[in-house]
């Protein structure tokens, strides 16, 4: 039971009545009188425990972007009900409007409608639905809440799609009208054609030179069907934010993108989240649905705030991935976590593997570098400094280990990993 606000404004006017005529009597009568209406209007009000709730509307949604999800109420009862519906959801889901007034006649339905436009990712689930059923005097309401069960799950963003369509015309270029003359190793024979300075001499063609009078060399294109193993690092390293964007959403948006190009390359491509064990993985799907598993896969994933096993992250890449493949690493250049744990295991991943590095820098960082404004500001500067130089040296010591490291701001990470793959595509070395 729940009393509205027009009993206490009755009650406020009756204390104004016994200022007047001071007595028990009065205040027993007034009391009395409210009372009676109160329990008339619950004895009137509609039966909520006859309605029923369904739900129907979308159950994915990109993050930033708006989702309809409608309630429909059904009156099962023989009485009219007059109710106020508010239909919780979590804060994050950002649901609008939050209560719905309606009028149920027996067995009749009304629909209201919700807009959620969420504000993270993830699945987002409805609470409950707490209604009130009012009586016709409308000063007391019987309220329930039941379980109306629906599931939004809130896929990533992935701001960078814009980029796809310029690097898919660089990869075309590559691969298709316009084929690159590439001099790598382990790429398909395209053609051939004379010498010139800087040529490597390996991909001279002695029989094809015997027969001309000229050097002759030959040109290669880029493979297709290889294979790319991306891996998200879902440990604590994740969790910062840089900006107002957590580091592993700018993983996730990174690795949508170089997903959609290589496979629009005719490379095969894997995900696998990992921490301390598997949370997620992508494995075996076709081309054509591999952006939608992706998404499906990484929209439930958090931070998980434990330290990553690396160990443990290569013996699962390992037991997975027998042919050599380059394996894209997202995580967070820690100079401590990286020491510690992937350093060295890199002799035996890099021995079977190419092994790329895909990490955020903070801007921060750069533009509290450059400040000179006070004292705590030169302090400031003399810390970030301190963190780009150990960035650059634990950047140096990859490379030594043959890792392509690929280390760049938030709105610049996915496409420069887009770059640093067309770039191995084009020197033969996948």
């Amino acid at each position: 039971m729940v009393l509205t606000g027009r009993t206490g404004l009755l009650a406020l006017l009756a204390s104004v009545v016994l200022l007047f005529v001071p007595s028990w009597a009065a205040l027993l009568a007034i009391e009395g009188i409210l009372l009676v209406g109160v329990v008339i209007d619950l004895l009137l009000a509609g039966n909520i425990r006859a309605l029923r709730f369904h739900r129907t509307g979308d159950t994915n949604v990109r993050l930033g972007e708006t989702a309809s999800v409608s309630l429909v109420v059904e009156n099962l009862g023989s009485r009219l009900v007059r109710t106020r519906l508010r239909d919780a959801w979590p804060p994050s889901a950002a649901a609008t409007p939050r209560t719905f007034e309606l009028t149920l006649p027996p067995g009749e339905r009304r629909r209201a409608d919700l807009r959620l436009t969420p504000t993270r990712r993830g699945d987002r689930k409805a609470v409950s639905v707490t209604c009130r059923s009012y009586g016709p005097l409308g000063l007391a309401a019987r309220q329930l809440s039941r379980p109306a069960p629906w599931t939004l799950r809130v896929l990533p963003a992935f701001p960078s799609r814009r980029h796809l369509p310029g690097k898919l015309a660089k990869l075309r270029e590559l691969t298709g009208n316009h084929i690159a003359m590439i001099r790598g190793q382990g790429s398909e024979f395209d053609s051939l054609r004379e010498y010139v300075n800087g040529d490597d001499v390996r991909s001279i063609d002695w029989r094809a030179t015997a027969r001309r009078a000229d050097v002759v060399v030959r040109t290669w294109r880029p493979e297709r069907d290889r294979r790319i193993y991306l891996v998200l690092d879902t440990g604590r390293t994740s969790a910062g934010r840089v900006g107002d964007i957590p580091r592993l959403d700018c993983s996730m948006d990174a690795a949508l993108l170089l997903g959609a190009l290589a496979s629009k390359a005719g490379d095969r491509v894997d995900l696998m989240a990992y921490d301390r064990r598997v949370r997620a993985r992508v494995e075996g799907v076709s081309r054509t649905d591999l952006l939608t598993a992706m998404v499906q896969a990484m929209a439930p994933l958090e931070p998980a705030l434990i330290e990553s096993d690396a160990a443990g992250m290569v013996s699962a890449l390992m037991s997975k991935v027998r042919q050599r493949c380059l394996v894209v690493l997202l995580t967070e250049l820690n100079p401590a976590a990286i020491e510690e744990g992937l350093l060295p295991l890199l002799p035996q991943l890099t021995a079977r593997h190419m092994l790329m590095i895909a990490a955020v820098s903070d801007p921060r960082v750069s533009e509290m570098a450059l400040a000179r404004g006070d004292l705590a500001a030169v302090y400031d500067a003399a810390a970030a400094e301190r963190a780009r130089a150990d960035r650059r040296r634990l950047t140096a010591e990859l490379r030594k280990f043959g890792v392509e490291v690929v280390d760049a701001p938030p709105a610049e990470l996915a496409p420069a990993l887009a770059d640093a793959y067309l770039s191995l595509k084009a020197a033969g070395r996948l």
